[in-house]
């Protein structure tokens, strides 16, 4: 008996030793303590603050990226009228030269020069590469705020210069300006949105994102239409933007990104805000459990340091690495044949502003069909099959023949729709495989490899000229290939968002291909096991901790498993129960049986973290 007392006091003293080793790290990752993800139930997932947010600035944001992207498309446009200079018909009059060539337009993109316009979509694509990993650091470094406000300053500094060009070589060095935010400044308010909202609301989000981006297309064909003077047309497309500036004054930071920065005290405000507009009470344990680290951290005179991430962090794990070459390789290319399909509407049919407003208009009942399939049968299956099904119609129309300008017209609307439905779920789902760490650096790292397609895609429309079938064949094999990369990718229904590299690296690590096959994924019955990192919680010395899990506990919709006696022997030697050796055992015993289902805590460098004692 004496001697099993020695061996108590000795576990407790080593017990003891680990919570004061530990009491600094425990202090400093309070804001973990919790998951947005289970606080957002109580205080509101989409409630009137998330509304008026993304109803009144989120989604209106993402309409400049449109107007920007493809009103070039009808700056460089072909004159209906217009005659070549021939030199060996200079001793003609002016009728006989009309009757033999065609008019002359004021940057000389005709005739030998026509290739000039695709140089031009080649000279905004060029800057997109760059624009969204310069975006992307500064999104998850500085804010999301500051970082869409840049975006947009740019890009209308950008618009301005397009406007004042003198020459076509000046015009297209502005085009590169304006591409440097193309599509960082439609990624941005979509990142906003999707931290903003619960679980459950992402897929609506998403289309009404993608809703707003296709609005603004279709109202860019209606100004294209009555606007035919290159200049007039660039001042009508921007100058209306510089009214969002106003946002500055209304929109807040992301909470999300504040919790994962350590700013604390700015995260509560907004939370707090965001219960009391959506009429619902904050969990006290939350508040006081951040109230007090705020003052440990004003007491200190010092922010919570938190590292700075890069690239290369997305590659140091096996898992990680393998899900972003494949999401970069999807990126790839749904980014490029769905912006090739785009460029190449106004060359089919028979009216060019009548072909690029059905190119919009159909994308429209693909994102209504598609939010279905992505809360139904999840973002894997319906990414790979609609790339996949769209490839194939774009294949198919070399069956048809030279004069089937309607039949080509309609499979080309199909695999529009379907690369638009595709385009739709690639954004989330990159955004729920990336983890809230490294979000935007990893939207922008793949967004940069895809853009690279969007500097060769103009070309491969221009081959159009020649041959009207052959971008189709092209981009039809590119989007099949892009389809079946996405199948070895993990499902994201049903899941939280992963917020660390480490928790990103875990997410899919045991992908096997039966997972694969599962078309329709299920909820999980229980939510996952929670970890025994923290010892002050199992010890007892900290209640607020267990009181804030304990609340959000409260608001899951899972079924939880059933309550457990959290006593250790440690404990119950110090209460002085009788019977000490048969209670030693029976709680090693369910130590030992959860050791096989808990996830153990690891560092950034991979080294398992202490989750209990042996």
């Amino acid at each position: 008996m004496t001697s099993e007392i020695v061996d108590s006091e000795d576990e407790y003293d080593e017990k003891s030793e680990l919570r004061k080793r530990n009491k600094a790290e425990t202090q400093e990752s309070v804001d973990e303590a919790f998951d947005l993800d289970d606080l957002l139930p109580i205080i509101g997932e989409f409630g009137k603050y998330q509304k008026l947010l993304v109803f009144g600035i989120c989604l209106p944001a993402c309409i400049p990226c449109g107007f920007c992207a493809f009103n070039q498309l009808f700056m460089a446009d072909t004159p209906d009228e217009y005659w070549c200079r021939i030199p060996e018909l200079m001793h003609m009059d002016v009728e006989q030269r009309k009757y033999l060539a065609i008019p002359k337009e004021q940057f000389d993109l005709v005739c030998d020069q026509d290739i000039y316009p695709t140089i031009g979509l080649a000279a905004l694509n060029s800057g997109g590469p760059v624009g969204v990993y310069l975006f992307g650091l500064l999104n998850d470094r500085a804010g999301r705020r500051l970082s869409y406000f840049t975006c947009l300053a740019t890009l209308l500094a950008g618009s301005l210069m397009t406007s004042l060009s003198k020459d076509f070589w000046t015009w297209a060095g502005s085009r590169v300006v304006v591409g440097l935010t193309i599509p960082a400044v439609y990624q941005i308010p979509f990142i906003i949105s999707l931290e903003l909202v619960g679980e459950k609301y992402r897929s609506f989000v998403t289309v009404m994102t993608c809703t707003f981006y296709t609005s603004g297309i279709m109202l860019l064909s209606l100004v294209t239409y009555l606007e035919r003077d290159w200049v007039r047309l660039s001042y009508y497309t921007s100058l209306p933007f510089y009214a969002y500036f106003l946002y500055m004054f209304v929109m807040p930071e992301s909470p999300r990104w504040l919790l994962m920065r350590g700013r604390l005290e700015e995260a509560l405000k907004i939370l707090e805000r965001m219960a009391i507009i959506n009429g619902r009470q904050f969990p006290e344990a939350v508040h006081s459990k951040l109230e007090a680290q705020i003052r440990r951290d004003k007491l200190r005179k010092q922010k919570k340091k938190i590292a700075n991430v890069g690239l290369m962090d997305l590659c140091r794990t096996p898992n990680m690495r393998l899900k972003t070459i494949l999401i970069t390789l999807s990126w790839f290319a749904n980014e490029t044949v769905y912006l090739g399909l785009s460029y190449y509407g106004p060359s089919l049919g028979t009216n060019q502003y009548v072909s690029f407003f059905l190119s919009a208009v159909v994308e429209l009942p693909s994102y209504l069909c598609c939010w279905y399939f992505m809360d139904t049968w999840g973002r894997r299956w319906p990414l790979s099959l609609s790339m996949m099904l769209g490839g194939v119609a774009c294949i198919i129309t070399v069956m048809l023949p030279d004069d089937a300008i309607d039949e080509t017209l309609i499979l080309y609307l199909i695999s529009k729709a379907l690369l638009s439905a595709s385009f739709l779920i690639i954004y989330p789902f990159a955004g729920e495989l990336y983890p809230t760490q490294v979000r935007g650096i990893g939207i922008g790292a793949s967004s940069y490899i895809g853009g690279l397609g969007l500097i060769v895609i103009p070309f491969v429309t221009y081959l159009g000229k020649e041959n009207l079938k052959l971008p189709l064949v092209i981009m039809g094999f590119v989007s099949v290939m892009g389809g079946m990369t996405g199948l070895r990718l993990p499902e994201t229904l049903h899941h939280r968002l992963p917020q660390t590299i480490e928790e990103g690296e875990e997410f899919g690590k045991n992908w096997q291909l039966k997972d694969c096959l599962n078309c329709k994924p299920q909820p999980e019955i229980l939510s996952p096991p929670t970890s025994y990192e923290n010892l002050d919680v199992l010890g007892g010395s900290s209640n607020n901790a267990s009181d804030v899990e304990l609340e959000l506990r409260d608001s899951r919709r899972f079924r939880q498993p059933p309550r457990i006696d959290e006593r250790t022997p440690l404990d119950l030697t110090s209460s002085g129960s009788g019977g000490t050796g048969r209670q030693h055992r029976a709680s090693m015993k369910r130590l030992v049986r959860q050791m096989s289902v808990m996830d153990t805590q690891r560092t950034h460098d991979g080294t398992m973290q202490l989750t209990h004692w042996i």
